[in-house]
């Protein structure tokens, strides 16, 4: 199937790509901004609506006036760009998707967004408009000549990491089809209990670095602020910070691939984590184990993979109906992890149990052809 798909890696800009790269950030922040505050105000004093060509207009009016020469500096393409993200921070406010949209902070991740008449791409290099030189890229993997690149995102994170994001019209082809079928009860402990009984063990990247993140973070509200040292020890933070993502990263992407090369069809139990998180008691191991993440990493993989990915009412019993003869009990208190079935004797581990629940759930499911959830998390 053809698809749409992002391959990023690492790049190490020399200092005129960086100074290059710092002009090009500021003018595509600045123009958001700016343009953010003029339909912000022309709606709320004047109730008037200005869209994606109007701020166009403006734009280009903008850069003839002498005060603002400096934006015709970068390339124009980065610019224009900003404000089709405007457009579209608006149109998923007005769909409900998202809140209203924010000013972009000078001391926050930044990026530039590329399309194909502002790179050039052979395959091996890439080359970005108003810069002479390739980028240094470390490429952590291998781009399918087939590939055509349409976008090209240049970002830098706030621990001064520079990446480049390629945005390829691919063909993904589907894996070999497999028999083997699992249910996943995710968990904290645990961050999934799988049918088959084996038990993975969160990672907990944010929780093994909370002593060390609250040092640093002490430090940085004693330094006085816009001094070098702040700078230094705002820097630390934000390399921590990154750190503990991308370790979450990584154990996620290794998991979900892992679950859809093993597995034909995966049962997994919706949650809604939003409203689970307003238990404040588990508010920060729930943030920290992603189960979101988790599931929606499953979901495109499978449909890109030709796998079956069946989520299951969050409503459903699975802890407390034994999954050798189907008898429900009235009550599982959280502490209760290990149970009896009073109806056939039978002794479960509450998490497997559950495990196997799901994926009961899930088969029949797939065999009757409904759907007893949306796959949403």
């Amino acid at each position: 199937m053809e698809t749409k798909r992002a391959y990023k890696f690492r790049f190490y800009p020399t200092p005129e790509q960086e100074q290059t790269l710092a002009n090009t950030f500021g003018c595509a922040r600045f123009a958001y901004n700016y343009m953010l505050r003029q339909r912000t105000d022309a709606w709320f004093q004047r109730q008037e609506k200005v869209g994606y060509h109007e701020t166009s207009a403006m734009l280009t009016a903008l850069k003839k006036q002498p005060g603002f020469a400096w934006l015709n500096e970068v390339s124009s393409v980065p610019v224009q760009q900003s404000l089709r993200h405007l457009q579209t921070a608006f149109g998923n406010f007005f769909a409900r998707r998202n809140k209203y949209p924010a000013f972009k902070k000078k001391d926050g991740a930044q990026s530039a967004e590329y399309t194909t008449s502002a790179f050039k791409w052979d395959g091996r290099a890439l080359r970005i408009a108003k810069m002479d030189d390739a980028l240094n890229i470390r490429f952590s993997r291998t781009i399918p000549k087939a590939a055509k690149v349409t976008t090209v995102t240049i970002s830098k994170d706030c621990a001064g990491r520079f990446f480049v994001s390629l945005l390829c019209t691919d063909q993904v082809h589907a894996k070999t089809p497999v028999t083997a079928k699992v249910g996943i009860d995710l968990g904290l402990t645990h961050f999934a209990i799988l049918s088959t009984g084996e038990k993975i063990v969160a990672p907990k990247a944010f929780r093994k670095n909370q002593e060390k993140l609250a040092k640093l973070q002490r430090r940085l509200a004693k330094k006085t602020k816009g001094s070098a040292n702040r700078k230094k020890a705002k820097l630390k933070v934000a390399r921590l910070h990154a750190k503990i993502t991308d370790t979450r990263k990584d154990f996620l992407h290794k998991l979900s691939t892992r679950m859809i090369n093993e597995n034909q069809v995966i049962a997994i139990e919706t949650l809604a984590v939003s409203n689970m998180q307003k238990n404040h008691k588990l508010a920060k191991s729930i943030a920290d184990a992603s189960w979101s993440e988790f599931v929606r990493q499953l979901e495109y993989k499978s449909l890109w993979y030709g796998r079956e990915l069946v989520g299951i009412d969050r409503w459903y019993p699975s802890s407390k109906r034994c999954s050798d003869c189907g008898h429900t009990v009235a009550k599982m208190p959280l502490n209760v992890r290990e149970w009896a079935c009073p109806e056939c004797g039978a002794i479960h581990d509450r998490d497997i149990n559950a495990a196997r629940n799901v994926l009961a759930a899930g088969l029949a499911v797939s065999a009757i052809g409904e759907s007893v959830s949306p796959v949403c998390i």
